[in-house]
């Protein structure tokens, strides 16, 4: 059966539905994760910091794709609450890494769990199956 160009204009696109989906995803995490007095945001950043290399700021700002004002924001933040700390690299004084501290490092883990409760719940949802039949038939691409 044809489908008309009214039919195409009606029917959601990928892009469409993806969008509605990281925000309703997004707006249940980060109510979540408020509760802990936590962003989304900052959560990837001490998920990012967790591998214990210590990252650039800019470096941090474009794989999370942060604006560096905004990731620059956020770094006090979690600085002020020694969650990181940054350090001057040995090689070049002018080069500053950031670093998760042992207390980030804690609070990350007790994030991470309520992240994974999160995820587990939504998986017990109908939207989680078609949300993973999309995802699977793009990767087939």
């Amino acid at each position: 059966m044809d489908r008309t160009v009214t039919d195409l204009a009606t029917e959601p696109s990928l892009v469409e539905v993806l969008t509605i989906a990281q925000r309703q995803v997004a707006r249940g995490l980060a109510t979540v994760l408020s509760e802990e007095g936590f962003t989304i945001d900052q959560w990837r950043i001490l998920r990012a910091l967790a591998d214990g290399a210590g990252h650039p700021m800019g470096e941090l700002a474009e794989s999370l794709l942060i604006p560096h004002p905004t990731l620059t924001r956020l770094m006090d933040g979690l600085g002020d609450n020694s969650l990181v700390y940054r350090r001057q690299a040995a090689e070049d004084r002018r080069r500053v890494t950031v670093h998760l501290a042992r207390q980030g490092q804690a609070r990350l883990t007790r994030l991470n769990a309520l992240v994974a409760a999160h995820e587990a719940a939504l998986r017990d949802t109908p939207e989680w199956a078609v949300l993973a039949r999309l995802i699977a038939g793009v990767a087939e691409r």
